[in-house]
C-alpha cells in the first residue's frame, strides 16, 4: 500500500534538508551540550516558588479598645492598602491595643515591589494617622523567606544540668554572624535565644524604707553609665579628644552606686535593689525533647533559622551551611553541645531531584527496550538518542524561561517523555516500513517520502498535544505558578520532539541501518501479528450497522457509567493529596489569659505522647513562641505566635525510606492519641501536615458575615457546632475565642492633687514596676556582647499586691516638694475582661470557623455538604439561619452569611480554570483539525473519544483507591490531545487508503490494522512514562490518567473511529 506524496510538506522538505547534511550530527552536539549545561545550572528545589507576597502593618494603639481601633486606625489603613496596585486581599485583625493589617499580592508579584509599594502608599498618607499613635511598623514576608535549613542546638545529656539556654543562645548568636557570611544566604532568625542582662531588680518595700522613687534609681544608673565624646583639648603640644563619662562593666558596679542619704547616712543601689546577672530575659520556653535510656530526656535548645536568597539554589546553599557548621565543631561550637539539622530543604529538594531524574532513567530505558521488542535494534538505537536529546534541548528550554529543578517541572519532562517519543516512533515504523517494501527507491529517498508521508498529520498531532496543555499556563489563584512548569515544558519537549523527529531521526536511520540488508515484508507482513488480531477483533464490529450502533451504544453507556462513581462517592474530589514529609507540627492554643508554664505543660505532654511513635526522630517544643516557619506557617502568619497562650510541637520525622508509615497517616494517629491528654477547657490541639501544593488558613474555613459582632458570634457558635458533628472533621477552632481577664489601674485624680502627684510619674512607676526599663549597656570589650542593664522584677515576682501598692512614687506638684507617697494612695485597681478581636477581610467584619479534614473523606467539598446537612438540621430559632454562599463576600451584610473559604477556594479557583483550559484546548484542537482536513465533521468523529478516557480514568481512580485530584485533571487534559493525535493518524490512512473500488470495511479494516502497532506503541510509549511515577503521592493522578485513561481509550480508539466511520458513512 504506497502512497505516493503529491509533495513532500514542512516535514519531507526538512528531511531532504538534514537526512544527509553535515550539520545534522552538529546539531545534535549541540543540543547535548547546552542541555548538559542546563541540568548543572538549574537551581533545585522540592516544590515550585509559589510567590505570595504578603506585608503587614502592625500598630500599637495603646490604650484603645478593639471596636475604637478600627475605627480609628484599621478602616482608614485598609483604605489606604485597598488602593494599591496587584493587592488582592487585605485582611485585619483589631485587638485591644493592637491593630494588624495585611495585604496579599496577586500571586507571582515581586515580593520587593509588593513592600516597597505598601511603604509609599503609607508614607504618603502618614497625615491621616491619628494622634499619638506611633509609625507603623511595616514588614514583608515572601517565599524567599522560608527557612531552608534549620540547625537545633542543645546540651549533650550529660552536661544537660550544667549548660542553659542562655549559654546555648551566645554560641548560636556567633555561628548565625559565620553563616551569614556564605553567598546567597538570606534572612536568619533565632528560636528560643535567651540573652543575658544585668538586672536591677526593685525591691518595693525598701524603696518605701529608704523613700527613694524608680525614677529616681533609673535616673541614677542611666546617668552614671553614660559616656560621650566632649570635644578636643590642646595638650603638649597636641589636640586630643575628651571623653567624658564611662560604662558601667559590673553588677558590683552598679550596686555600689550612691543614689541618696538617709538621716545623714548613705543609700546605695544594692540597698533598694537586687543587682545581678540575669539569664531568663525571655518570656519564651524552648526546648528538644528525646527519647533516652530512662524514658523521656527534656534538653533547652535554640534553633537557628537560615532562608535563602531569591533564585539561589537550595541544594549547594545548604550544603554551604552544612559544610561551615562541621568546620565549626569544636571551635565555635562545643564538643558538649549536640547540632541537629531539624530542616534541610536542600537535601530534600536533591533527593527528590535525583529519584525523579532516576524515574527519568528508567522510562527511556524501558521506551528503547519496548521499541527494540516491537520494531527492532537499529529502530531502538535511534530511540536511544532521540530521547535524550529531546529532553536535554527541554531542559536548556526550562532554564531560558526561569523555571527551576522541582518536582512538578521533572513530572512534566516524565509524562511527557512518553508523548515526546511518538513522533520518532510514528517516523522510525513509518521508514521501517516504507524500506521493506523493496520497490526500488534508494533508503535515503523511502525515508523521505516515509517522513513526508506521515509528516502533516505529525505536525497537527504534535500541535494538538501542545494545544491541549498550553492553556493551562492561564490557570491563575495559587495553584497556577505551581503548575505552570507542566504546560511549558511537556509543550517545549512536544514542539523539540517533532524537530528532532523529522531532522535527526532520518539521519540517525541511515547512519545504523548501514549496508545491512533489509528485512522486507510486502503488504500482507505490513499489517504483521498485531494487526491480524486486531482485524480478528474488528471484524465482527464493522460487520453491520447494527453491530457498529450496538458497540457505540455499549461504550457510551460505560462512559456514563464510569462517571457515576462521582456521584457514588466511590472516587472523591480533591485538590492534591496529602505529600509523605520528614516534619509534622501540632500546634497549640491555651484559652487567653494562661500562663506560658501552663502552655509548655500542655506542650511536654504532646512531646511525651508522640516520642513513643517509632518512626518520630526528636521533638521541639515552643510554648510562648513559635517553631521556624514553612511555606504554610508563612501564610498562616505562625511566625507571629508569641503569646504566653500559644505554642508548638515541632516533630522530627526519619527519612521516608526508613519508615513504613507516611508522614499523613502519622498525622491521623498523632491526632487520635493526643485527643486523651488533659487539657484546660477551651484548648485547641491541631495536628499541622504541611500543604502538599497552595497552603491555606485552614482546609475547612467557614467565613460568617453578619450585621453586628454579637449575631456573627452566635451564628459562628452554632455553625461551629454543626463542624463538630460530623465525624471526619477535626481540629475545630474558632477565630474569637474567649476574652481573658484583665486588670485596670486607674488613678484617682482628687487623690492625686491632694498629694501633689503627677499622672505621668504614676504611670511611670506603673511601667518600670511591671513591665522594667533597659537604662543603658554594659560594654565588655573583648568581642563579646554588651549586655543591656535593665531595671525590672523577675517574673515571678511580677503580682498585683501589697508590696506593690507600697512602691513610693514622687510628690513633686509644687515646686520645692521633695516627698513621696505610696502608690496604693492615688490608684484604684479594677477587673474588667478584654474585647473580643475584630476580624476583617476585604473591609467586611467576620468571624472565622477553622478545621481540618481526617478519616473517610479529605476533602473539603465533602465536609461543605455534611456541614450544610448538620445546619439545616439545627434548630435557628431566635436567630436568622445563614445563607450559603460557595464564593465571593456578600453584598448584603444586613442578614447573616456562611461565606466558604480555605482550600475550597483554591479547589474552585483551579478546577473552573483547568475546565475553561480544556475548554480552549478543544476548540484549538478542533480548529487544528479543521485545517487538516478541510471539513467540519471529520474533526468531531476524531474528539469523539476523548470522553472514552473516563473509563479507564475513574476506574483507575477507583482501582487505586485514589482521589481525582488537580493533577489527574491535567492527565484529563493531556490525554485529550493524546488521544486526538491517534484519532488523527489513524483518520489520515482511512482517507488515504480509500479507492472507489474497494469496500468501506475493508478500508477501515486495512487502515486499522496498519496503524494499530504505532498507535499501541505510542500509547505503551507514554504509559511507561506514567508507570513510573504512580508512586508519587501528589502526581499519582496524573499517572493513573495516563495509565488507564490511555489503556481504555486507545483500545476503544482504534474500534470506536471506524464504528463511526461505518455507521455514518453506509
Amino acid at each position: 500500500m504506497n502512497i505516493k506524496p503529491t509533495g513532500l510538506g514542512i516535514a519531507g522538505g526538512l528531511t531532504r534538508a538534514f537526512i544527509g547534511s553535515p550539520l545534522t550530527p552538529l546539531f545534535l552536539l549541540a543540543a547535548f551540550a547546552f542541555g548538559i549545561v542546563a541540568l548543572l545550572t538549574l537551581p533545585r528545589e522540592e516544590e515550585p516558588q509559589i510567590s505570595v507576597p504578603m506585608v503587614d502593618i502592625h500598630v500599637s494603639v495603646a490604650g484603645l479598645k478593639a471596636d475604637d481601633a478600627v475605627k480609628l486606625v484599621t478602616e482608614p489603613l485598609e483604605t489606604i492598602v485597598k488602593g494599591i496596585d496587584g493587592v488582592e486581599h487585605v485582611y485585619s485583625q483589631s485587638r485591644d491595643d493592637y491593630v494588624m493589617v495585611t495585604a496579599r499580592f496577586i500571586v507571582g508579584t515581586s515580593s520587593d515591589a509588593a513592600v516597597l509599594r505598601v511603604h509609599d502608599k503609607v508614607r504618603a498618607n502618614m497625615d491621616r494617622v491619628p494622634v499619638g499613635i506611633p509609625e507603623p511598623l511595616i514588614v514583608g514576608r515572601g517565599i524567599d523567606d522560608v527557612a531552608i535549613v534549620a540547625l537545633t542546638l542543645s546540651p549533650k545529656a550529660e552536661v544537660a544540668d550544667r549548660v542553659t539556654a542562655n549559654d546555648l543562645t551566645r554560641v548560636a548568636r556567633e555561628l548565625r554572624t559565620e553563616i551569614a557570611k556564605i553567598d546567597n544566604v538570606g534572612l536568619t532568625y533565632l528560636v528560643g535565644e535567651t540573652g543575658e542582662m544585668i538586672r536591677i531588680a526593685p525591691d518595693p518595700t525598701k524603696l518605701a524604707l529608704y523613700g527613694v522613687t524608680l525614677q529616681q534609681l533609673a535616673g541614677k544608673v542611666s546617668g552614671a553609665n553614660s559616656a560621650f565624646p566632649a570635644g578636643l583639648v590642646r595638650d603638649a603640644g597636641e589636640q586630643i579628644e575628651i571623653v567624658a563619662g564611662e560604662t558601667l562593666d559590673s553588677p558590683a558596679e552598679v550596686a555600689n552606686l550612691l543614689l541618696t542619704s538617709r538621716d545623714g547616712r548613705p543609700v546605695y543601689v544594692r540597698d533598694v535593689a537586687d543587682v545581678a546577672f540575669a539569664a531568663d530575659t525571655s518570656d519564651a520556653l524552648v526546648s528538644t525533647v528525646m527519647k533516652g535510656e530512662n524514658g523521656v530526656v527534656r534538653v533547652p535548645s535554640v534553633t537557628l533559622a537560615v532562608a535563602k536568597r531569591a533564585g539561589a539554589n537550595a541544594v549547594t546553599v545548604a550544603e554551604a551551611i552544612l559544610e561551615r557548621v562541621e568546620l565549626l565543631e569544636g571551635s565555635l561550637i562545643p564538643h558538649d553541645f549536640a547540632v541537629e539539622v531539624t530542616r534541610d530543604y536542600g537535601e530534600t529538594a536533591n533527593e527528590k531531584a535525583n529519584e525523579l531524574l532516576y524515574h527519568l532513567g528508567l522510562a527511556t530505558v524501558s521506551i528503547i527496550i519496548l521499541v527494540w521488542v516491537a520494531i527492532g535494534r537499529r529502530e531502538a538505537m535511534v530511540v536511544a538518542v532521540v530521547i535524550p536529546v529531546t529532553i536535554l534541548l527541554t531542559l536548556f528550554a526550562s532554564r531560558v524561561m526561569g523555571y527551576t529543578l522541582n518536582r512538578v517541572s521533572l513530572f512534566a519532562l516524565i509524562f511527557s517523555i512518553g508523548i515526546l517519543v511518538d513522533d520518532a516512533i510514528v517516523v522510525i515504523e513509518n521508514t521501517a516500513r516504507h524500506w521493506g517494501m523493496r520497490d526500488g527507491r534508494d533508503r535515503k529517498q523511502a525515508a523521505i517520502e516515509a517522513v513526508a508521508e506521515v509528516g502533516n498529520p505529525t505536525i497537527v498531532a504534535t500541535l494538538t498535544v501542545v494545544a491541549a496543555l498550553l492553556p493551562m499556563l492561564f490557570v491563575s489563584g495559587m495553584m497556577g505558578p505551581y503548575m505552570s512548569p507542566i504546560p511549558a515544558n511537556a509543550s517545549a519537549a512536544m514542539i523539540f520532539s517533532f524537530f528532532v523527529a523529522v531532522m535527526v531521526t532520518p539521519w540517525l536511520m541511515l547512519k545504523f541501518a548501514g549496508k545491512a540488508p533489509i528485512h522486507g515484508h510486502g503488504e500482507h507482513d505490513a499489517i504483521g501479528g498485531l494487526g491480524r488480531a486486531y482485524a480478528a477483533v474488528a471484524r465482527p464490529i464493522l460487520s453491520s450497522k447494527t453491530a457498529s450502533w450496538t458497540f457505540l451504544l455499549a461504550v457510551g453507556v460505560l462512559t456514563l457509567g464510569s462517571l457515576a462513581l462521582f456521584y457514588t462517592k466511590d472516587v472523591t474530589v480533591k485538590l492534591l493529596p496529602f505529600d509523605n514529609k520528614s516534619e509534622l507540627q501540632v500546634v497549640i492554643d491555651l484559652p487567653e489569659g494562661s500562663s506560658v508554664e501552663a502552655t509548655d505543660a500542655v506542650a511536654q505532654a504532646v512531646a511525651g505522647i508522640v516520642l513513643e511513635l517509632p518512626e518520630v526522630r526528636s521533638v521541639q517544643t515552643h510554648a510562648g513562641s513559635a517553631a521556624p516557619f514553612n511555606f504554610n506557617g508563612l501564610v498562616r502568619h505562625s511566625y507571629l505566635r508569641a503569646e504566653p497562650q500559644m505554642g508548638d510541637v515541632a516533630l522530627n520525622l526519619l527519612p521516608k525510606a526508613d519508615r513504613d508509615r507516611s508522614s499523613h497517616d502519622l498525622a491521623l494517629d498523632i491526632r487520635q492519641k493526643i485527643a486523651a491528654i488533659p487539657v484546660p477547657p477551651g484548648t485547641s490541639l491541631k495536628v499541622v501536615e504541611p500543604p502538599p501544593g497552595p497552603p491555606v488558613m485552614a482546609t475547612l474555613l467557614a467565613e460568617i458575615y453578619g450585621p453586628d459582632a454579637e449575631t456573627r458570634r452566635q451564628v459562628a457558635a452554632k455553625v461551629e457546632e454543626a463542624f463538630r458533628s460530623v465525624s471526619y472533621i477535626v481540629d475545630v477552632d474558632n477565630s474569637y475565642g474567649q476574652p481573658a481577664r484583665r486588670m485596670r489601674l486607674t488613678v484617682s485624680t482628687d487623690d492625686a492633687e491632694f498629694f501633689h502627684v503627677e499622672e505621668g510619674d504614676v504611670f511611670d512607676t506603673i511601667a518600670i514596676l511591671n513591665g522594667g526599663r533597659t537604662v543603658g549597656y554594659s560594654h565588655r570589650g573583648g568581642g563579646r556582647q554588651p549586655v543591656p542593664i535593665r531595671v525590672e522584677r523577675p517574673r515571678g515576682d511580677r503580682v498585683l499586691d501589697e508590696r506593690f501598692l507600697a512602691t513610693p512614687i514622687p510628690a513633686n506638684v509644687l515646686p520645692g516638694d521633695r516627698g513621696v507617697v505610696e502608690l496604693g494612695d492615688v490608684v484604684r485597681v479594677a477587673e474588667e475582661h478584654a474585647s473580643f478581636p475584630v476580624f476583617r477581610h476585604n473591609g467586611r467584619a467576620a468571624e472565622m470557623v477553622t478545621a481540618e479534614l481526617a478519616g473517610d473523606f479529605e476533602a473539603p467539598l465533602y465536609g461543605m455538604l455534611a456541614v450544610q446537612e448538620a445546619i439545616d438540621a439545627q434548630d435557628w430559632t431566635g436567630l436568622t439561619k445563614p445563607v450559603i454562599a460557595l464564593n465571593g463576600q456578600p453584598e448584603d451584610e444586613s442578614a447573616p452569611v456562611l461565606l466558604w473559604d480555605g482550600e475550597w477556594e483554591v479547589t474552585w479557583v483551579t478546577f473552573r480554570d483547568m475546565g475553561a483550559a480544556f475548554g480552549v484546548a478543544l476548540l484549538g484542537i478542533y480548529i487544528l483539525v479543521v485545517a487538516q482536513f478541510g471539513s467540519f465533521k471529520v474533526p468531531l468523529v476524531i474528539l469523539t473519544p476523548i470522553p472514552l478516557t473516563f473509563i479507564g480514568i475513574l476506574g483507575g481512580h477507583w482501582l487505586f483507591g485514589a482521589p481525582f485530584s488537580a493533577t489527574s485533571m491535567i492527565g484529563f487534559i493531556a490525554l485529550a490531545g493524546i488521544i486526538v493525535r491517534n484519532s488523527i493518524l489513524l483518520v489520515d490512512f482511512i482517507r488515504h487508503a480509500s479507492t472507489p473500488d474497494r469496500p468501506l470495511t475493508e478500508v477501515l479494516l486495512i487502515a486499522g490494522a496498519i496503524r494499530f502497532k504505532p498507535i499501541l506503541l505510542t500509547a505503551l510509549a507514554a504509559m511507561i512514562g506514567a508507570a513510573v511515577i504512580l508512586t508519587d503521592p501528589i502526581f499519582q493522578g496524573l499517572a493513573i490518567s495516563l495509565l488507564f485513561g490511555l489503556a481504555s481509550s486507545t483500545l476503544l480508539t482504534v474500534l470506536v473511529i471506524p464504528a463511526i466511520y461505518r455507521v455514518l458513512r453506509t
